[in-house]
């Protein structure tokens, strides 16, 4: 867990990132949860060190389509670089994960 919850999900793995179509196959830790207060799917995550990704964020190549092995994806951003080297993501909306299917009228 990243400690923002216990109704959080979470993905740690493979992933393909997408700047402008160009592909980028790094790792990554991506956590997201369901906020009521906004209605929204909020995700954040970090992408491992990376030359390309590096290469990318330097030319100010920031959004990012993220994909997961199992097809899931999600539209995000790239944002600074961590004290370990890589970057990290965030992204409201569609996480690049499968997320549990919520029925309202269950509750």
């Amino acid at each position: 867990m990243s400690g923002m919850g216990d109704d959080e999900e979470e993905y740690s793995g493979p992933v393909t990132l997408l700047f402008d179509g160009r592909p980028v196959e790094a790792e990554a830790f991506i956590a997201g949860h369901f906020d009521p207060l906004t209605g929204s799917y909020a995700w954040v995550g970090r992408v491992s060190p990376h030359e390309d990704v590096a290469a990318e964020y330097a030319a100010g190549n920031t959004s990012v389509l993220v994909r997961t092995p199992d097809g899931h994806e999600g539209a995000g951003r790239l944002t600074e670089r961590n004290v370990w080297g890589g970057h990290r993501l965030q992204g409201k909306g569609t996480p690049p994960f499968a997320v549990p299917v919520v029925d309202p009228a269950d509750d």
